[in-house]
């Protein structure tokens, strides 16, 4: 699916904006810059690298959601379709949520998606559709992953004095993904204990 119908064969339309900046990039993802936050500036920059992985991750699961909520099949079909475009709007929140919090520490938010294909640590769904036990596991995973990273980087930022950033990951990241993780789960069907 590599095939372009440009018919333009010079390209050289493709390799710069049309206006391009004169000073080009303004500020490096990786450089953070010391902002008037009351806040230890070894603190920020912990937390902006810790968030930029959270926030690659989220939008991972974003568009996962988004992937199974357009290719969800089978019997429950409409009522994962409508849970799947549920969730996906409120990881769209989150991912918001994430990136501003990246700005607010002087950081640069990771945005496109072939830098966020590099970083996350979800694994990458196949193009095609999955059954839906399949799909199911796959947001379970990558929930577990993104609580995981959350719950460390919530010890973390309560020890460096990050309150804001904590409350964020507690607040909003911990809560959302665990209530969508327990509405997932429910459409597992597992052996009743006697």
């Amino acid at each position: 699916m590599k095939t372009s119908t440009i018919t333009r064969s010079d390209r050289a339309h493709l390799k710069e904006p049309v206006t391009p900046s004169a000073t080009g990039e303004v500020q490096g993802y990786e450089h953070v810059q010391r902002t008037p936050l009351a806040m230890d500036a070894a603190a920020a920059l912990v937390s902006v690298e810790s968030l930029q992985q959270l926030l690659a991750d989220t939008i991972t699961l974003r568009d996962l959601y988004k992937k199974h909520h357009w290719q969800v099949a089978g019997p429950m079909f409409y009522m994962l379709h409508l849970l799947f475009d549920k969730h996906a709007g409120e990881q769209s929140e989150l991912v918001d949520l994430l990136a501003e919090r990246i700005q607010t520490l002087g950081g640069v938010s990771i945005a496109m998606g072939a830098d966020v294909a590099e970083v996350t640590l979800i694994p990458r769904a196949p193009a095609g559709r999955e059954n839906t036990a399949a799909q199911l596991a796959r947001l379970i995973h990558a929930h577990e992953v993104i609580l995981l990273e959350a719950r460390a980087m919530a010890r973390a930022t309560a020890s460096s004095g990050d309150v804001g950033t904590n409350d964020i990951i507690v607040s909003d990241v911990i809560r959302t993904g665990e209530l969508q993780v327990w509405f997932l789960a429910q459409h597992i069907i597992t052996p009743q204990a006697d």
